[in-house]
């Protein structure tokens, strides 16, 4: 079977230092905030370019902290809104609706799968105070349109950057283009922790301080509470092991790419995401599930990102007569074939062969 993605495969590539940093935390008797957490903030910020970095429990708290940080400082008050992509994972709009603002959905671009910049400025109100862009499957979304369209408006620009870490957009890293970025550490990512994990990059001093402070309880000295916080703290076993595999990303988005590179060149049904860390390689297919089951049946694992779009969620019930036909033709045919620093070129056409044949 080729796996679709093998995690004790890839904390196998580096097991040995791994390990030792997580013995160096045991052995060290401090386990909450501090010095591994403190040194991967500091790696990772100048990583991504920006001058703070804050860690927190999930990438889900990240964005929502970044909103409520904000509500906090008189940027956005309960009922303003925030577009976001019609087709992200759900996280990104829980993190909206969880702070009382107001989610405006807009079509993604079949052409890459990411939010549709030419849609953007008819979906703008006088409560419109934020752009929220997802660098979906790990190509970048922002677009010299976008930044435009944020600078013109006095928008802020919310990246999430659950799944690009290390993408780039031309000498910058998603993550630092924004006025926040949110980022997600969850074992599958391609900067995965052993465990969730999150974090909130930014420039601004002022919304790292309040962030930090809202994820301690809304404690920024103890036992001395200027918000109604709540606690989302990345761990400092977590951070060991994130600061290990942070001196590796590049490596292995490197190797990523050559078997996204292989499919690029040798599928009949090539992907839309041309670009980027490949944190998923997807390819749409209008017999989705019959290929799936296909390729299921004959040793490959896939996933499908995501087979119900948010506005079809139960959860979103008040959506569900919403029509956004470009989304729902990405959750109704997108398939992700096996795309790692683990495989082999041999896999790769192995998975390539299987599917030109159906």
């Amino acid at each position: 079977m080729i796996e679709y993605l093998s995690l004790r495969k890839i904390t196998a590539l580096h097991a040995d230092e791994i390990h030792e940093a997580i013995a160096h935390v045991v052995d060290g008797g401090w386990y909450v905030r501090g010095e591994a957490v403190a040194q991967f903030e500091n790696d990772y910020a100048r990583y991504i370019g920006t001058r703070h970095c804050v860690g927190v429990a999930n990438g889900l708290d990240a964005l929502t902290l970044i909103l409520r940080a904000y509500m906090e400082m008189g940027v956005m008050k309960r009922g303003d809104e925030v577009i976001v992509p019609a087709n992200t994972y759900i996280a990104t709009i829980l993190s909206i609706t969880e702070n009382g603002l107001v989610p405006v959905l807009v079509e993604p671009s079949l052409d890459t799968l990411q939010i549709d910049d030419a849609l953007i400025e008819q979906a703008l109100t006088p409560r419109t105070r934020a752009v929220m862009v997802v660098h979906l499957y790990g190509r970048c979304a922002i677009t010299p349109r976008i930044l435009d369209i944020c600078a013109r408006n006095g928008l802020k620009l919310i990246e999430d950057n659950a799944q690009a870490h290390g993408c780039r957009y031309d000498e910058r890293l998603t993550g630092s283009l924004g006025d926040a970025a949110a980022h997600s550490f969850y074992p599958g990512k391609n900067l995965g922790a052993l465990g969730d994990g999150g974090a909130v990059t930014t420039d601004d001093e002022e919304l790292a301080d309040v962030v930090r402070s809202l994820g301690n309880y809304g404690s920024s000295r103890k036992y001395v509470f200027d918000y109604l916080g709540r606690n989302s703290r990345l761990d400092e076993l977590q951070a060991a092991v994130l600061s290990v595999k942070l001196r590796h990303l590049d490596a292995d988005n490197a190797r990523r790419r050559i078997i996204a590179d292989y499919y690029n060149e040798h599928l009949r049904v090539p992907s839309p995401i041309r670009s980027g860390v490949y944190h998923v390689y997807p390819i749409l297919h209008p017999r989705r599930d019959e290929l799936q089951q296909y390729l299921f049946d004959n040793g490959v694992q896939t996933m499908i990102h995501y087979p119900i779009p948010p506005h079809k969620q139960r959860c979103y019930g008040e959506w569900n007569h919403l029509s956004f036909p470009i989304t729902e033709q990405i959750h109704r045919e997108e398939l992700s074939l096996p795309c790692n620093q683990t495989m082999t070129l041999e896999e790769a056409a192995r998975v390539a062969e299987l599917v030109n044949m159906l």
